[in-house]
């Protein structure tokens, strides 16, 4: 069983890592396996070519910043943690184009995301936070994915490096969250249930 982070911040060693950290160590003391990728700041956007969609390749085809090693991980992982700090009141951009890429190529043909579960946090100076975690949620809700959350809302406050560690709160927030995810992967793996059929939903681009 394995749950694979991505931090969404350029920054090395930060405040979204520490807040990773945190999470991971309550993941890895249930013996779930736990992997951060941080593909920093160079990352190339989605140019919606649709080439990973049209030939269920999987993989984008800008094969040059990482992002595929990151689709890897997540088709094989069995929960996805997303983190990124706040940048003008929302996702920060090199985050952004990682997720595009990833809906499209491993969620949006035959959705390999599908009943993985799912957790965000976000790091930030004063505010934007609530906007930031429920974009992060809402990317993984159009996936189809299984949400868990912690006992409150997956901000933490801190914006030199270092200084989330003073947010007590948001980092027993995010601690407790590494917990919950680890212990519904653990649920899903025990169940014998069979999973409800998968079905491709219909597109429509609402042109008339």
């Amino acid at each position: 069983m394995k749950i694979v982070a991505i931090n969404g911040s350029p920054r090395k060693n930060g405040n979204t890592a520490l807040v990773l950290e945190a999470a991971g160590k309550e993941i890895q003391a249930t013996g779930v396996e736990f992997q951060v990728f941080q593909p920093g700041a160079k990352v190339r956007p989605c140019m919606a070519c649709y080439h990973c969609l049209n030939t269920g390749s999987l993989r984008c085809v800008q094969d040059v910043d990482g992002v595929n090693e990151i689709i890897a991980a997540c088709i094989k992982a069995d929960g996805i943690l997303l983190a990124s700090p706040v940048y003008h009141g929302g996702i920060a951009g090199g985050m952004k184009c990682v997720l595009d890429r990833l809906m499209l190529a491993a969620g949006c043909g035959v959705n390999q995301l599908r009943h993985k579960v799912g957790g965000a946090l976000c790091t930030l100076r004063r505010s934007g936070g609530m906007e930031t975690y429920q974009q992060l949620l809402g990317t993984m809700d159009a996936m189809e994915m299984i949400l868990m959350t912690s006992d409150y809302w997956g901000v933490v406050h801190g914006a030199d490096p270092g200084e989330a560690a003073r947010d007590e709160e948001g980092m027993a927030v995010a601690a407790r969250l590494g917990r919950d995810m680890a212990w519904m992967v653990k649920v899903l793996h025990e169940s014998k249930l069979p999973a409800p059929e998968a079905a491709q939903r219909p597109m429509m681009n609402f042109i008339r």
